[in-house]
């Protein structure tokens, strides 16, 4: 155990830390909720990630998503990663440059207890909730949250027991409304609380 893990243990208490390292967490996009979630993870204590995309990073990334104008070019996996690191160097992070899609998202996931919904296509968010809306993962989705409107039309629904929304489901990304970080970043860290809430409330032992 690390210095940061060991102020975080002082901080949560030991059943909290215990049942927050328990946990595998599956990361469906590594963009701006994606990257944002898994800082915010990170931060309070979650270190077992497997996080998949395809994408490189471009410039006009860097207005929301958590990476750096020196790794512009990178895969985001890859950069993502990095970046977690510095926050917790021990980290475990199973990085996949990959293309999701519904033939690949169970076995990518299959050994998860958390899936975290972070896809920019309506369709990609579609498919990853019927894939998974019927397991016993928790799956944290969101929708609604481009533009400059106030944040807190960004809420969190319980749609089921291990089914949360988060957004104002309305916002779509326009040319007159693009994401933006407040707003991005209000829904990733909103998708992170859910699941420290949902973790510390389900795993402790």
């Amino acid at each position: 155990m690390n210095l940061f893990e060991e102020t975080l243990l002082n901080q949560l208490g030991e059943n909290n830390f215990k049942a927050i390292q328990s946990v595998k967490i599956g990361i469906a996009g590594a963009g701006g909720l994606g990257s944002n979630c898994a800082f915010n993870l990170t931060r309070c204590g979650f270190k077992n990630f497997i996080i998949a995309d395809f994408d490189k990073i471009e410039y006009s990334n860097l207005n929301r998503q958590f990476f750096f104008y020196h790794q512009v070019g990178m895969p985001k996996v890859e950069a993502l990663k990095e970046n977690l690191i510095l926050i917790n160097p021990d980290v475990n992070i199973d990085s996949l440059n990959i293309y999701l899609n519904y033939d690949n998202l169970e076995d990518i996931y299959n050994d998860c207890d958390i899936i975290v919904e972070a896809f920019d296509k309506s369709s990609c968010k579609k498919m990853i909730v019927e894939k998974f809306l019927g397991s016993n993962k928790l799956l944290v989705s969101a929708s609604g949250l481009a533009g400059w409107d106030d944040s807190n039309l960004i809420t969190t629904r319980k749609i089921k027991s291990n089914f949360y929304l988060i957004g104002d489901l309305v916002s779509e990304v326009s040319e007159n409304c693009p994401p933006i970080s407040p707003r991005v970043n209000t829904a990733a860290a909103k998708q992170a609380n859910v699941i420290l809430n949902y973790v510390i409330n389900n795993f402790r032992r």
